[in-house]
């Protein structure tokens, strides 16, 4: 596995970037969300044909952390960046571990082509996933909550089997626990309304493979990496 550097990069609050706070940091989440996703390619964009080999997370508006293979270049004179830190933390099995997680979690549900063959399904929500299945009106309104947290905790301990890690067995669903929140983002992207759905995690987990969680965390996880999702936040308890 290539090296890799974890850093924090700030918007400037003095001259130029100042004037430009509002139109770089709006503060409607999904302009935010889609105004970040631009901003923050102007990072590691060395190149007109460089694909995106980083992972981002916005901490708080104007502020970012970034898990890369390349410390990032602030060629328009815009933030203010903490010196990378390399990024190769020594894991043993067993080590519990504070985590934080941003995550567009989906699943691919395969309907039948007209002659009864698997086709390939798009990408769905969990949560919206979950609640496609209980009718519409009050029920599905009072079964929201229990969808979002047992969709989306069912979702992490699925990717924990492959990745080296397991939540522990008192992790819970509700906001006082492991999953705190869900929110869903419209963005206009490349001429096409996007909605994705974004779950925030927050609390411990139990490394039993460290190489393979290390390199799960430099993978990411979910979908949505380009709009700051999927970078696991960790440290020791």
């Amino acid at each position: 596995m290539s090296a890799l550097f974890l850093s924090r990069a700030r918007l400037r609050r003095d001259v130029p970037a100042a004037a430009l706070w509002r139109e770089l940091a709006p503060r409607d989440d999904d302009k935010r969300v889609a105004t970040s996703h631009r901003l923050v390619w102007t990072l590691f964009a060395d190149s007109p044909d460089r694909e995106r080999d980083f992972l981002w997370r916005e901490a708080a508006p104007g502020t970012f952390y970034f898990l890369s293979t390349r410390a990032p270049e602030d060629r328009h004179n815009l933030f203010e960046i903490d010196p990378p830190k390399l990024f190769a933390p020594q894991l043993r099995v067993g080590d519990v571990l504070q985590f934080s997680l941003r995550a567009n979690a989906t699943v691919a549900r395969r309907p039948q082509g007209a002659s009864g063959e698997r086709v390939r399904g798009k990408p769905s929500d969990v949560v919206m996933d979950a609640l496609y299945r209980i009718p519409k009106g009050r029920e599905r309104e009072a079964a929201r909550r229990d969808a979002i947290g047992t969709a989306g905790l069912n979702w992490l301990r699925a990717r924990g089997q492959g990745s080296g890690f397991r939540l522990p067995e008192d992790a819970t669903d509700d906001g006082a626990g492991c999953l705190t929140s869900y929110r869903v983002v419209q963005l206009d992207h490349r001429n096409t309304r996007m909605r994705l759905g974004v779950l925030d995690f927050e609390g411990k987990l139990l490394v039993d493979e460290p190489a393979r969680f290390l390199e799960a965390i430099a993978r990411g996880f979910g979908r949505g990496k380009a709009f700051g999702c999927g970078l696991m936040m960790i440290r020791r308890v």
